[in-house]
């Protein structure tokens, strides 16, 4: 085993290495855009044996640091990964980097800001997934808000003003009742450390009360239903890098902050009001899918279709209380929160694939307008291949990972409720409608105008982003096992515990 501050090393080196960027200024844009590249690179070869070292066998917290940050109050730099938060930090690491070649042309307006604030966030999304305190994991997850509200500020579209207020307003009001639950908690059981809290005793009164306070933190970032029209106004109004991290990364932490904090601190109250939970998700499937065949803007469209996408997870997660209800179904309990975990794993390859798509149309028209496009497949036959490719993907085809799963989350469904099961598979019909109703009148058809004519297909740094993409999709769909079996035990352990009533 390593015995280096790895998890601290993935934190830290893309802050620093962000601030380094930001030093080297726009003077040399070059510069500061292979220095950007480097530590991204950098930053994912380190987080890479956190895969490659990984004990599977136990669902002990691997690769812990320990050090007293405010003693006097029990407030620790507490790190620690396990079979849920390590597959969600290489993504991050992964994704980042395509982020970084992504905006190398793309953006010429302050080029060391816009790589410098990826590198932050990079890190600081990396702090929220390996935090075990409290207050640790609360200022790593207010922190992520900075670095994007800065790139939808300052290279965002003519909204982008209304667009970040209303990203920020959202998710910072949420997370302030979920600061509430965790101060409670502290006066509860003397210390900030997560992992007590998942044995502290709550009565039920308490546990629903905070049960709520993080529903309310946790369903902005999704974002679920109700809460999600933040998401459709950021996307339309980031630039692609910006819409890649939030869909591929920042949506997924709102789900991780369900398995760590709301189904094993409070359980009861989460089997209690696992009714809400499905409800908001069985509404983001099936409406939220027919409010995305309405679209015109192709950003748009993905976003909806992102809500829609991750309902599918957080169903997964709270199928589990009704399943285990009949105490022979444990196995269908466990496959609904390893549904849920592929599924943001597989989404985070497809979202960023799809918005990254958007990007090289936009990069040459200037228009997500879907009417401002047609016949592309004429004169960008590659961009044509993948741009289809990855729609089929978003459509759930099997043999990709959007496939693998939606199924599972599906057939643990069928173990709860026939219906919820239906419901949920509806998602694969107006799935496939919404984005085939986009690919139709993008790719094919006649050129739809001169503009279009003129269009160059992609170049060597587009194709290179896109082919990593595809590979990662097709890899993760025709071969899951890598994926689950890390997170097998912690989820057994995770189902084991949650199981268990508190009162």
């Amino acid at each position: 085993m390593i015995d280096w501050p790895l998890l601290s090393t993935v934190v830290w080196l893309p802050i620093i290495g962000g601030a380094l960027v930001l030093i080297s200024g726009d003077k040399s844009p070059n510069v500061s855009r292979w220095l950007a590249l480097l530590v991204s690179v950098l930053t994912f070869a380190v987080s890479i044996p956190l895969y490659t070292q990984f004990d599977s066998s136990t669902a002990a917290m691997q690769f812990v640091e320990k050090a007293a940050w405010v003693p006097q109050f029990g407030v620790n730099y507490y790190l620690g990964v396990d079979g849920i938060s390590m597959p969600l930090i290489i993504l991050t690491t992964f994704i980042t980097i395509l982020v970084v070649i992504a905006g190398w042309e793309v953006i010429q307006f302050k080029p060391s800001q816009y790589m410098a604030a990826f590198l932050m966030m990079e890190g600081v999304m990396v702090g929220v997934f390996a935090a075990l305190d409290a207050v640790l994991f609360y200022v790593f997850w207010e922190a992520m808000l900075i670095p994007m509200f800065i790139v939808i500020g300052i290279w965002g579209g003519p909204r982008r003003v209304y667009a970040t207020i209303k990203f920020f307003l959202y998710t910072f009001l949420g997370s302030v009742f979920m600061l509430i639950a965790l101060i409670y908690m502290y006066f509860q059981s003397g210390s900030m450390d997560v992992l007590a809290f998942h044995d502290l005793k709550l009565n039920h009164t308490e546990q629903v009360l905070i049960f709520l306070a993080f529903l309310l933190a946790f369903a902005v970032k999704v974002p679920m239903w109700p809460v999600h029209t933040w998401l459709p106004d950021a996307h339309v109004e980031a630039p692609t890098g910006g819409s890649v991290i939030l869909a591929a990364i920042m949506l997924k932490i709102g789900g991780y902050g369900f398995l760590r904090f709301s189904m094993p601190i409070a359980p009861d109250a989460s089997h209690t009001l696992d009714w809400l939970v499905i409800g908001m998700s069985l509404v983001a499937v099936v409406y939220i899918g027919f409010v995305a065949l309405v679209q015109s803007d192709m950003k748009k469209l993905v976003a909806y279709s992102s809500i829609a996408h991750m309902g599918f997870v957080t169903l997964g997660f709270f199928i589990v209380f009704m399943i285990m209800a009949n105490p022979a179904a444990t196995s269908g309990a466990e496959l609904g929160v390893q549904g849920g975990m592929v599924q943001m794993v597989s989404h985070g390859f497809i979202s960023a694939a799809m918005f990254l798509s958007i990007g090289v149309l936009y990069d040459r028209l200037h228009s997500r307008e879907i009417s401002s496009y047609g016949g592309v497949v004429n004169t960008m036959p590659w961009f044509a291949a993948f741009m289809v490719f990855f729609s089929m993907a978003n459509a759930g085809l099997p043999g990709t990972s959007g496939f693998v799963g939606e199924f599972m989350v599906i057939l643990a469904a069928f173990r709860a409720d026939f219906w919820y099961a239906f419901l949920a598979a509806t998602t694969l019909i107006v799935g496939a409608a919404y984005t085939l109703w986009m690919v139709k009148r993008v790719i094919f058809g006649e050129i739809a105008s001169d503009a279009v004519a003129q269009l160059k297909d992609i170049n060597a740094r587009e194709a290179f982003v896109l082919t990593v993409l595809a590979l990662a999709v097709l890899i993760l769909g025709l071969w899951p096992a890598p994926l689950i079996d890390v997170m097998d035990v912690s989820i057994h352990n995770l189902v084991q515990h949650i199981g268990v009533s508190k009162l």
